[in-house]
């Protein structure tokens, strides 16, 4: 079976929590009985020493061994400490012995944890002044009796009982996590599906973390730029079928003319019909541009350039264009060689393009501007006219490919919406750019710049 992915986060959360707490539990449930048992034997130690060191004051004043303050110390070690003595002097008789209390305690029920642990005896000779005067057997158990026993039950019951309240933590905080972890991926996974169904779905970011609001808001950006390319592609279907429909009927309708011997083929009809068979071509050569232009292995054939020379070859060749439409065409030449690195062909292709779309756009009577301007790392050339102008909201979409933001405009001009597609093409094959500033009614600018070394 297989699982999802906020399952496999859980889990893996919660093998990480449950190994950090069974581990940090265990160190501190062993931890802390080792450190008690060693904490009672120091403490045993040193009660055993003050008792040693009673027997020895007791000797040096009074030559016995035992007296009524070391019996007391004896008898009070054995009820509150389970320490059991027996003192013996240097002929090895016993002159005092509490080991018998603990005989006593068990059968009057004190200490019954005592019957369940073996007892240890440990000696230790007395000596005065270097000489051996007696020795002390000290009985004491092995284990935790008493007291401390239960005082050790209780702190490891409390741990228990925090071990388990952190795993019922730890699950939960798990769950929560991995919930809120893969939220965002169930979100983005919800708008894939979507989307392949062809389905605008949006990934809401507010409430995700910071990589995953990214990834959101990328995925909204692309499914964006797949809308609007599915919307140009719908747009551009419609166009291009349009301005192939025109010229096709035109030639069905003019060659089932001349078949029917309705027609005779003059040269002026055959010149019409040579004319709508040319606007196919172009409009299929204009595709055949575009593909080509954004082919990553198509080679530009740099060379050195002069702007000066490229804006008197311009001037030449639209000057009868723009005289015959009446308007007007001025050129401004650098007072010297400016010189770029450029393929020629495409330079002239990018200017071609800007021109005629000046030309067409600028009504008859205005003035169209061409000049350069020589910058520290490139070279622009700018085109402004006093034509129509063009909205702000289309001025981002000039670029995209068969946009067209005044269809009417676009069909009477015959375009279909790829020549600044192709221009944005070269003008990235030289990483140049390119800028429109525009106002409706008054005219456009644009500015197109090529590095003066050519990167390429």
């Amino acid at each position: 079976m297989k699982l999802t992915l906020r399952t496999k986060i859980f889990i893996y959360l919660l093998i990480v929590s449950l190994c950090g707490v069974f581990l940090t539990s265990f160190s501190i449930f062993f931890g802390v009985e080792n450190q008690f048992s060693s904490y009672l034997q120091i403490s045993r130690e040193e009660k055993t020493s003050f008792v040693e060191e009673e027997i020895i004051r007791t000797y040096q004043q009074t030559g016995s061994l035992v007296s009524e303050q070391a019996n007391s110390m004896l008898h009070d070690q054995a009820m509150t400490e389970n320490l059991f003595y027996t003192i013996y002097d240097r002929a090895g008789n016993a002159v005092a012995d509490s080991t018998r209390m603990q005989h006593m305690m068990r059968g009057m029920g004190m200490h019954q944890q005592a019957e369940k642990v073996d007892y240890e005896t440990s000696s230790h000779p007395i000596e005065v002044d270097g000489e051996k005067v007696g020795t002390m057997e000290v009985v004491y158990p092995v284990e935790l009796v008493g007291e401390d026993f239960t005082f050790l039950k209780s702190i490891q019951k409390n741990i228990l009982i925090a071990v388990i309240a952190i795993i019922l933590l730890s699950i939960l905080f798990s769950f929560l996590f991995s919930r809120r972890l893969s939220a965002g991926f169930t979100r983005l996974s919800t708008a894939v599906q979507q989307l392949k169904k062809h389905k605008r779905v949006d990934v809401p970011v507010k409430d995700l973390s910071i990589e995953m609001k990214q990834l959101g808001e990328s995925f909204n950006e692309l499914a964006n730029s797949l809308a609007k390319e599915e919307q140009l592609r719908k747009q551009f279907t419609a166009d291009f079928a349009h301005e192939l429909r025109t010229p096709l009927a035109t030639l069905r309708s003019q060659l089932e003319a001349y078949q029917d011997g309705i027609w005779e083929p003059t040269p002026e009809r055959l010149q019409k019909s040579h004319h709508e068979l040319m606007r196919l071509v172009r409009l299929v050569n204009e595709l055949e541009t575009l593909i080509a232009v954004e082919n990553p292995q198509k080679k530009l054939n740099m060379s050195t350039l002069d702007a000066g020379e490229l804006l008197r070859f311009m001037d030449s060749q639209f000057q009868p264009a723009f005289h015959k439409k009446g308007v007007v065409l001025r050129s401004y030449f650098p007072n010297k060689e400016i010189h770029f690195r450029a393929d020629e062909d495409r330079v002239t292709q990018i200017l071609t393009n800007l021109m005629n779309n000046a030309l067409q756009y600028t009504p008859t009577g205005k003035t169209v501007k061409i000049f350069t301007e020589e910058k520290e790392d490139c070279i622009c050339f700018m085109v402004m006219d006093e034509g129509i102008g063009i909205k702000k909201e289309d001025i981002p979409f000039l670029f995209e490919r068969f946009y067209r933001g005044d269809k009417s405009r676009a069909t009477k001009t015959g375009g279909i919406g790829i020549g600044l597609s192709i221009v944005k093409a070269l003008v990235d094959a030289h990483h140049g750019t390119i800028d429109f500033n525009s106002e409706v009614g008054e005219g456009t600018t644009v500015t197109v710049c090529f590095p003066k070394k050519g990167k390429h």
